[in-house]
């Protein structure tokens, strides 16, 4: 039985992703407002049904995986060790997230995901969407890390943390995959981005418990 739930388990992933490299496919060929529902399917050999068994709408498709990379990150955060500072747990979130991208459990192929990005730049409803899941994702992550560091974070300084990660990431991704860089140039620049976000953290929040 269990061997039969994880076949169907391991079909609705391969399913879900086909959808989703489907949509981005389409959307990168003929544009995001003139691509139906019904040619996703199509594309993804399946029928309209069992795409809205998977999506409510064809913008779900781009935030494919929002849910479960939040579950993720917060699991990340709640794991806390007792001997880790808040910069130790943002670069465990950091290390994870890479990880998660190039993973089965990822929403799209990791050589799609710079066109989700220019359809999020340039679709205004996608735009807007984007930017209400950031928001959302950035209040339940500085919330939880508030929580892991009770004694050590108010409200502002968790928010703040959390704004400085989120932001040290997704400037730099934006910047180079707006530039047409290659894959790995991109990752570069987040990487780096990410120990701007990081040394800062360790020197205003984490140095003066250690002294």
């Amino acid at each position: 039985m269990q061997e039969e739930l994880s076949h169907r388990e391991r079909k609705k992933v391969r399913t879900r992703r086909a959808l989703v490299d489907a949509a981005l496919r389409l959307f990168d060929q003929q544009g995001y407002e003139r691509t139906t529902v019904a040619e996703i399917a199509a594309a993804a050999d399946v029928s309209t049904k069992t795409f809205f068994n998977y999506f409510r709408a064809k913008d779900d498709v781009l935030f494919a995986d929002t849910e479960d990379r939040m579950r993720m990150a917060l699991a990340v955060i709640a794991d806390r060790h007792p001997d880790e500072g808040v910069a130790d747990v943002l670069i465990r979130l950091a290390e994870r997230s890479v990880a998660w991208v190039a993973s089965p459990e990822a929403g799209m192929t990791l050589e799609l995901a710079p066109i989700r990005t220019r359809l999020i730049l340039h679709v205004p409803t996608l735009q807007a969407r984007a930017l209400h899941v950031s928001y959302e994702a950035q209040r339940e992550l500085a919330e939880a890390l508030h929580k892991a560091f009770p004694e050590r974070l108010d409200e502002i300084m968790a928010a703040s943390a959390v704004a400085a990660f989120f932001g040290a990431a997704q400037a730099p991704v934006l910047l180079t995959l707006q530039r047409g860089d290659p894959l790995d140039e991109v990752w570069a620049a987040a990487r780096r981005g990410l120990q701007i976000a990081i040394a800062g953290v360790r020197a205003t929040i984490d140095a003066p418990t250690k002294n």
